[in-house]
């Protein structure tokens, strides 16, 4: 019997849907003889190619995560072989994030995992109501508009003042 997460426990579901998507992935890869790859690698990539060497923090804008996420991940792509830390000419307290020749060889190969992933994610998308991208995009433009603490609290508050009027 195959069990699915609770679709009332919506950061679970998130976190399912998030493995079963990024683990299919990360299959590609290691089928392909890059066990090593992740799938959260190819945005900074993208990232780097289109604009060059970048401090993290302006490597975590340019993909639209925090800047923790942005470091963790570039060490783990450190680790890889696929970029280094270097001094910013600029600014000696900085270090840049730059693409290694390793990287740049593998190119070919995660451009054509990137635009199949993008194909395949067509063709999920044709099966859904509406586009998984376009529900995330709404669901994180409402959450910015008022964060989701902020609900939880009003919520919270009619519930008990609810129960107290009983």
């Amino acid at each position: 019997m195959q069990h699915h997460p609770d679709p009332d426990a919506v950061g679970t579901l998130l976190r399912h849907v998030l493995e079963l998507l990024d683990g299919e992935v990360a299959k590609v890869y290691q089928d392909q003889g890059l066990p090593e790859y992740r799938p959260r690698f190819s945005p900074m990539i993208r990232a780097l190619l289109a604009e060059g060497p970048l401090p993290v923090r302006d490597l975590a804008a340019a993909v639209g995560v925090t800047h923790s996420a942005a470091s963790q991940t570039a060490a783990h792509m450190a680790r890889a072989g696929l970029v280094t830390h270097t001094a910013d000419p600029d600014d000696a307290r900085r270090r840049l994030v730059s693409l290694t020749p390793r990287a740049h060889a593998l190119l070919p190969q995660i451009t054509a995992e990137w635009d199949a992933t993008l194909a395949a994610m067509a063709e999920l998308d044709a099966e859904l109501s509406m586009p998984l991208a376009h529900l995330l995009t709404e669901v994180a433009e409402a959450v910015r508009r008022r964060p989701f603490r902020e609900r939880i609290e009003a919520a919270y508050q009619r519930q008990t003042a609810t129960e107290a009027s009983l």
